[in-house]
């Protein structure tokens, strides 16, 4: 089960574009992240900083050997909980639904974003969905499985082969439904 405070410090708007960005990058100086998100270095900073408490960055040495650079990289790649994680606590449960409404926003936004650049494109996305039935512990077996297939097929992308990459964005959810 996920912490609260490491599901409050990541779902911060601009702490969730630092993830992201060190997710793609897999390391960046505080002021290249400042640039790349149009934020000033010291909120950058602040932010970093409080996803260091939270156990998600840590500040790595300079790739230049510059001492006077701050760098800084991912130590958790993603993140799982569900609000009933939290049932103990109403507060907790409150912070998680909270959490999980602003994820979903992010990933809309993202898919919406998408959506009004695509026609200009003619690189191909795919949307896929399903409906089964399953129980509780197979809804979690499904998460499992479907973190592990892309932490498999993120390692198997040689990004020293020379080809042109582009940031690729996924995401699905599994959840309880009518028909």
């Amino acid at each position: 089960m996920e912490e609260i405070s490491v599901i409050t410090a990541v779902h911060h708007p601009l702490r969730r574009r630092i993830v992201d960005h060190l997710l793609l990058h897999e390391t960046a100086q505080v002021g290249g992240l400042a640039r790349a998100l149009g934020a000033q270095v010291g909120s950058i900073s602040h932010h970093l900083r409080m996803l260091q408490r939270a156990e998600v960055v840590e500040q790595v040495e300079d790739p230049a050997g510059d001492r006077r650079t701050s760098w800084w990289r991912l130590i958790r790649r993603s993140l799982s909980w569900s609000s009933s994680d939290f049932a103990d606590s109403p507060a907790d449960a409150y912070l998680a639904r909270e959490a999980q409404r602003l994820n979903v926003r992010h990933q809309l936004e993202r898919l919406q974003q998408w959506n009004r650049v695509s026609p200009s494109t003619d690189v191909e996305a795919f949307a896929t969905d399903t409906l089964a039935w399953a129980t509780p512990e197979e809804l979690l077996d499904l998460s499992r499985r479907l973190s592990e297939t892309l932490d498999e097929w993120r390692a198997s992308i040689d990004r020293t082969d020379g080809q042109q990459r582009m940031p690729v964005f996924f995401f699905a959810h599994g959840f309880p439904t009518e028909v």
